[in-house]
């Protein structure tokens, strides 16, 4: 049964091969024609058929094929005029590399991926000149019936066409398993950057994500200041003048004193949950005292939708992984209240000790279309994941359900703090 699966998945490697043939037409459709937008979605196909090849290769052979990070969404301008298309496709090297295994090399895979199955149909064609090959032969009036030296004109030679036949097909079975692992090899040998490659590109995507750090951090303390300025500072500014009426008119009319202290004991309090507010959207003391867990179980709690949070986490991540998660999670559930339409959440939060990867996962039944080029909410997530070297999945087809997927490697640190 091994060796059938194996022929199944050579067939499924050939079938790829079949597609490149789309994703290339596309591409170079693309290149020739001015069409706003094509370019850029017929490259993303193409990456994603390349990246399916390379699941493949890792899943059914255990080979790794490493490749560059994509770039960041939102920081790529797509290419005008022919001679720019051309340099925008080839000037990368993992997307020209991309390019040529769609357009070249990806039918040399298909060659080698397809040599099994056409060695068992050919078995099998053997097999059934055995049992029908002397008919045709004399009755139906088939004459030259050819199989490898043999001429099937009777039972005899339909015998030895049918023993030839199993030794074909026997054949594709044996060398199934063999020509997977072929294929995989193939994939690496082409697909593969170089080892200077591999690293202009991580120094590219720790500037890229170091800029959107920066960026962000200069934002928040905006926002910080802003907040501050137009909300608790006011109150206390309205405090003090409020205190200094007061004062004022403390002989005159002790009735009018004693309802401005009230109301600046009302603008004292309102100015305190303002900053209490503040100093949760900075960081929420339920995060710093007991964790991402439970700061997770908290926005299941606060959402309005009915949430369920299943949490694995044999201890916490670091602080400023669980930070990011936190709020990514947090951008995550407002999403699916107030733009999927969703009535139910999932949140799904555990911990790869083999591979050292937090993975989140927030499912919702709301109405789907989520996507990160639409939009600043999932593209915001994604940079403040790549900030960790984290990565954002999304499935969400029309009409539901939405899967948000991340995963950050970080290091479990600290003993977990929770009431579970």
């Amino acid at each position: 049964m091994k060796r059938v699966e194996a022929v199944r998945r050579c067939h499924r490697l050939w079938w790829l091969s079949v597609v490149a043939l789309h994703w290339s037409t596309m591409v170079h459709v693309a290149v020739w024609t001015p069409v706003p937008g094509l370019l850029p979605r017929a490259a993303a196909g193409m990456r994603r058929l390349v990246d399916r090849e390379r699941a493949l290769a890792a899943e059914w052979s255990g080979i790794t094929v490493e490749a560059t990070p994509a770039p960041t969404a939102g920081k790529e301008r797509e290419a005008l005029g022919l001679l720019a298309r051309y340099r925008w496709l080839f000037g990368d090297a993992q997307r020209f590399r991309e390019w040529r295994w769609t357009t070249m090399y990806s039918f040399v895979g298909g060659l080698i991926a397809c040599v099994p199955g056409a060695l068992v149909l050919y078995g099998l064609w053997g097999l059934f000149l055995a049992a029908f090959g002397s008919y045709l032969a004399d009755d139906a009036g088939w004459d030259g019936l050819w199989y490898m030296f043999v001429h099937v004109e009777d039972v005899p030679t339909g015998l030895m066409a049918g023993l030839l036949g199993l030794a074909a097909g026997k054949t594709g079975l044996w060398l199934a398993p063999g020509t997977v692992d072929c294929h995989a090899r193939f994939v690496r040998a082409t697909l593969a950057p170089s080892e200077q490659e591999l690293m202009a590109a991580r120094i590219a995507h720790l500037a890229a994500t170091r800029s959107d750090a920066v960026d962000t951090s200069a934002a928040e303390l905006r926002r910080i200041e802003r907040d501050l300025h137009d909300g608790a500072q006011a109150r206390l500014v309205a405090m003090g003048m409020t205190l200094d009426a007061a004062e004022h008119r403390l002989n005159d009319d002790p009735e009018a004193v004693r309802a401005l202290l009230a109301e600046a004991r009302a603008s004292s309090s309102a100015a305190l949950k303002e900053l209490r507010d503040l100093v949760r959207g900075i960081h929420p003391p339920v995060l710093a005292d007991r964790g991402l867990a439970d700061a997770v179980r908290s926005l299941a709690l606060l959402s309005p939708l009915a949430a369920e949070v299943t949490v694995d986490l044999p201890a916490r991540p670091e602080a400023p992984v669980e930070s990011a998660v936190y709020f990514a999670v947090a951008e995550t559930v407002t999403n699916a209240a107030k733009h999927g339409e969703a009535e139910r959440l999932w949140i799904d939060i555990a911990y790869d000790a083999g591979t050292g990867t937090l993975r989140v996962s927030v499912t919702d039944d709301g109405r789907g279309g989520a996507d990160p080029a639409r939009g600043s909410g999932l593209a915001g997530i994604e940079r403040r994941l790549a900030t960790f070297d984290g990565v954002l999945a999304v499935n969400s087809p029309a009409g539901g359900p939405t899967q948000i997927s991340m995963e950050v490697p970080c290091a479990l640190q600290s003993p977990k703090t929770t009431s579970c």
